[in-house]
Formats: structure tokens, sequence, C-alpha cells
């Protein structure tokens, strides 16, 4: 499950590249709608969001990239309630909606306290789109217990504490938090520090039904842009990537302990 800055490093090329990832295997593509204080990013995402804010990217162009995007996989936009907040007519309902008509399918809103939420369930449930949120490695009892309440499609189980980022090694809170969450009926996607395909096949071996990459597949653009490569050879090698990821994955759930049967 990749995720990537809608405009990043303009718009005919994140096109491209998010068109790469679903040639490269992807089964839900995440795409970031930017806005200038994403609090839950770190450097290499806050960079990719300069990038597509300087290359002209609002609200209203992020639903036209998604609706121009030639993709056969769910797409998942992943932005803050500021923006969902002040859209349209009728605030939240107008911007759901209008996720919904250029094939949007679930939003993740990462400053968004479940306790806060009742109105984007709302519009989210009336157009059809799932409302994902993010358990971290301290949430637990009263407070898991309503984000579980009000999640649909999946959860984005967050791997480690702090913010997002490639890391060399796997935090050692996903088995925790995975285990907390083993009595909830609802797919766990684990994000926040997965780089390589052997990640992925640890993450999911460990018990997650998918992995989210974000700033592995952004530093391959972040370099393209910076030594001014083509953009077919940067979106080969967000493909190339997506495929080790997905192979990870699959060895992942083939590892996977089996129960025994009675």
């Amino acid at each position: 499950m990749p995720y990537l800055a809608a405009g990043d490093p303009d718009f005919e090329s994140s096109l491209e590249y998010v068109e790469a990832l679903a040639a490269g295997g992807a089964d839900v593509i995440e795409l970031g709608l930017p806005f200038s204080e994403p609090i839950a990013e770190g450097p290499t995402i806050q960079q990719a969001v300069v990038r597509s804010l300087e290359g002209g990217m609002t609200p209203e162009r992020f639903f036209e990239f998604v609706a121009a995007l030639d993709v056969d996989v769910p797409l998942v936009c992943m932005t803050y309630y500021n923006l969902i907040y002040q859209y349209g007519d009728e605030p939240v309902r107008s911007f759901v909606e209008r996720a919904a008509e250029v094939g949007i399918e679930g939003v993740v809103v990462p400053d968004l306290p479940a306790e806060e939420a009742d109105l984007l369930r709302e519009a989210c449930d009336e157009f059809g789109l799932d409302l994902i949120f993010i358990v971290a490695p301290t949430t637990a009892g009263d407070r898991l217990d309503r984000i579980m309440e009000r999640v649909s499609g999946y959860v984005y189980v967050q791997a480690r504490l702090g913010v997002t980022g490639a890391r060399e090694s796997l935090s050692d809170h996903t088995e925790e938090t995975l285990a907390r969450l083993e009595e909830y009926d609802v797919p766990k996607a684990v994000g926040f520090g997965i780089s390589t395909g052997e990640h992925a096949a640890s993450v999911v071996e460990a018990g997650a039904d998918g992995v989210i990459v974000g700033s592995a597949l952004i530093e391959i653009i972040a370099e393209g842009h910076e030594t001014d490569d083509s953009t077919a050879a940067v979106a080969e090698r967000i493909e190339s990537l997506a495929r080790e990821l997905k192979a990870g994955a699959i060895e992942g759930g083939q590892r996977r302990p089996r129960p025994e049967r009675t």
C-alpha cells in the first residue's frame, strides 16, 4: 500500500509515478493531498509536500489529479482536517462528495481525533467512503475502543513513535500493537519506517494484512528531481521498488505461522 504526495514534483510526472506503483503491484494507493503543516510527516515527505505545493497543488487540483489517473486499484486520500473543514459550501460533506465523485474510496486524517470525527464519519457513510484511523504504539484502552468503533476499510498501524520516514530496521512495537488489535475484525496495515521487501515480509509475517510505504518511494523521486533524471527513469525505479515490496509482503504471508487444526 504505497503512498505518494500528489503533484510531486509536478502534476504530469506525479501521474506517471502513481501509475508506476499500480504497475508494480500495489493493492491500494494512498495519495497525499499536501497541507502546509504536515505534523505527522518526517523530512522526506515534508519536502515532497513543499515540491507539490510549489507546483500548484490545491484541493481542487488534487481532485483533477485523481480523475486523470489511469489505475485500477483503490485510492485513499491522506490529508489534514483543515483542508477538509474549509472545502466547499458544506464543509466536510462537500469534500467527501467531491472525493467520491473522482474515485477516492477512503480518507486518512492524522490530526483528527476519533472523538471529533462524527461529522466526517457521517459524510463518509453517506457517500460510501472508508474512514481510516491511525493507531499508535501507545494507543490502548478506551481510546483504542473509540477508534475501532469508527474505523472502516483498514486501520493504519503506526509501527513506531514519531514521524514518518524510512528506517534501516523495524520497530519492536509492531508485534505488540498488532497483538492488541487481534480481537478487532478489520484489516491491519502497518506503516512508518518500512523501506525494503524484507521489512514488508517481516511485518506481514508478524500478523499485518498490509504494509504502507511512503518515504522510501519519495526518496527515489527526490533523487531523480535533484539529478534531473527523466520521468520515465524515475518511474521505472518506483515500479521496481513496488515490485520488491509486493514480493516481500507475499513472502511474509507464506512465512506466517498457520493455526493448528483441531
